[in-house]
């Protein structure tokens, strides 16, 4: 069951969208630690959504579903504002380290909360759940077992990318980083206005 998980968790993450890019473009302009803990936001929200489909919490499932509109339209506007972010940002010299804890609880909070904008994830997750016997006679462990395993098969594609775009950072010079950052701002960008077209 952990296995599945892993494997799940892995095969949800991998699919560039933009987490990824979000990802791939902190990795380079900040370093490596920065990438994985931004990726880290996303396999938490992503553990969240599968905890809530495979313990059967209807009630919360139900509610984000609902809202799921206003949800989306937060998630566009929090894309847009990453992108602009993402646009103007200046590439640092030297990677950002663990004793910058407000700078990486901000990567990973953002990362989460744009995951967390797309409930529609729930139905992904109450649907592979089911077909593998996941919570619906009150196998608790096993959903347990499996939402842990979705956790860490996230966690690792995001320190595999981390981890390879990062071999790339020093071959590229300040103003390149740059134009990474303004390039990855407009997809990022994009992505928001697609987010906030597909509501109307």
């Amino acid at each position: 069951m952990l296995v599945q998980g892993i494997a799940l968790g892995f095969s949800i993450a991998a699919p560039v969208g933009p987490i990824g890019v979000l990802c791939i473009q902190r990795t380079l302009s900040r370093g490596r630690l920065s990438g994985f803990v931004s990726g880290l936001g996303a396999a938490s929200a992503d553990a969240v959504y599968g905890a809530i489909a495979g313990f059967g919490i209807t009630t919360i499932s139900a509610l984000l579903l609902d809202y799921r509109t206003g949800i989306r339209i937060g998630g566009g506007l929090l894309l847009l504002y990453l992108g602009v972010r993402s646009f103007r940002a200046e590439p640092v010299e030297t990677a950002v380290s663990t004793s910058d804890v407000q700078g990486l609880a901000s990567d990973c909070g953002s990362t989460f909360l744009l995951t967390i904008t797309n409930p529609v994830t729930i139905l992904a997750f109450v649907g592979i759940f089911t077909g593998l016997g996941v919570g619906v006679s009150g196998e608790y462990a096993d959903a347990a077992v499996l939402v842990t395993g979705v956790f860490l098969g996230s966690a690792l594609w995001w320190f595999v990318l981390s981890a390879g775009v990062s071999l790339f950072r020093d071959r590229f010079t300040p103003p390149v980083l740059r134009r990474v950052n303004q390039f990855a701002g407009v997809v990022i960008g994009g992505f928001g206005l697609v987010a906030l077209w597909s509501v109307w």
